[in-house]
């Protein structure tokens, strides 16, 4: 575990190898084609995305997301320290309770998104694994002295996803089905002390379980044994995310959008879009009063071929967006995309065009989630 201020072996590493995760060798006894994500080497398949994309549709899908920094922030005044940082009313903030939020710079715009949990002590803090040395130096900033940030960089996380998870869970640490989503609680696992969540980034009703890393394995091969449970790469899990209409960022959110543009809106809460007192709160602030150019839309395409990131997006002849994710919908067994474009083309049914390599397709304005979410609450 490393406690900040960030001392020379927490900076990030530049141009070394991938970090492993400590499921590394699991991952590829067990089938995994590895690649590098975020720094790490992560498997993005096992037995085929389309196959893992269904059966955690189905069942359960088991991932590996320890690439994810986890945080532990607490202190003397945590909670205006934290509120002074991020969009968020910790005073509506129950204890085990979740809330999505997001670490915006001063300009407004989205540095990442993350989750909070408040626990007996202070604050766990989840954040996306291709930012988190990035988000741990601007927590460092904003964060007063008499705050302590822990990076638990000693710990892994796993997420199980699906409507068969909770029966999976449920075997080995009874009374985890008494949650609802974004809700949390501490558990043994089959004798591991774990902090286990009611939430996740597929759609789907899941659990996201942080363990001891040198008990990862173990955890890991407890849950494999149970017959609804199989392990599930990256591939599937970002087709899973597009589908429930969950942003990725680095794609769909960035420094240049704000969370109003992104459809972020709910990552800042009631007080604090009346009260501001965040990072860049005089442009979302704005943003809320008077709208913003462009909107994150989905897209539904005519066809089988797939949008990519980067395609661009047409009303008649006029560019008017731009593609920031998009893939082929395993569940409807059609294309489909997350786009930024012009807020007055981005009503629900609105016709567009994407070009695809010199040749336009036919795309309409779809309402997100496109596969309905299926969260416990």
């Amino acid at each position: 575990m490393s406690e900040y201020p960030i001392s020379d072996s927490d900076q990030e590493p530049e141009e070394l190898a991938p970090m492993l995760l400590p499921l590394d060798g699991w991952h590829r006894d067990h089938g995994g084609r590895m690649v590098e994500f975020a720094g790490y080497m992560m498997p993005v398949q096992y037995e085929g995305i389309m196959a893992e994309h269904l059966w955690t549709r189905e069942s359960a899908g088991l991932f590996d997301v320890s690439h994810m920094g986890q945080l532990f922030i607490s202190g003397e005044g945590v909670d205006a320290a934290l509120e002074a940082a991020l969009p968020i009313d910790l005073s509506t903030l129950k204890l085990a309770s979740v809330r999505y939020s997001l670490l915006l710079d001063e300009n407004g715009g989205v540095l990442d998104d993350l989750m909070v949990t408040r626990q007996e002590d202070g604050f766990y803090v989840v954040v996306n694994g291709a930012t988190k040395w990035d988000d741990i130096a601007t927590f460092h900033e904003l964060l007063p002295e008499d705050v302590t940030l822990n990076h638990l960089d000693d710990r892994a996380l796993l997420a199980l996803q699906g409507p068969k998870a909770v029966d999976a869970l449920e075997r080995l640490a009874p009374g985890v089905a008494a949650l609802t989503f974004m809700k949390s609680g501490r558990f043994t696992l089959g004798g591991v002390e774990a902090w286990i969540s009611r939430s996740g980034y597929t759609g789907e009703d899941g659990f996201e379980i942080s363990i001891p890393g040198d008990a990862a394995a173990e955890v890991a091969d407890l849950l494999l044994a149970q017959s609804e449970v199989k392990p599930i790469g990256l591939g599937a899990r970002d087709s899973l995310r597009l589908e429930a209409g969950l942003p990725l960022y680095g794609h769909d959110m960035d420094p240049e959008r704000g969370p109003v543009e992104a459809g972020l809106a709910f990552g800042v809460n009631k007080r604090r879009r009346l009260e501001g007192g965040f990072p860049g709160a005089e442009r979302v602030q704005r943003d809320f009063a008077e709208g913003t150019a462009q909107k994150r839309i989905g897209l539904k395409l005519e066809g089988r071929q797939a949008a990519r990131e980067g395609a661009k997006v047409f009303h008649g002849e006029q560019e008017v967006g731009i593609v920031t994710s998009g893939g082929f919908s395993p569940s409807l067994q059609h294309p489909i995309a997350m786009a930024y474009v012009d807020a007055a083309l981005a009503a629900d049914g609105t016709a567009l065009s994407i070009d695809i390599r010199g040749k336009k397709l036919g795309a309409t304005v779809a309402a997100m989630p496109f596969v309905p979410n299926r969260y416990h609450r």
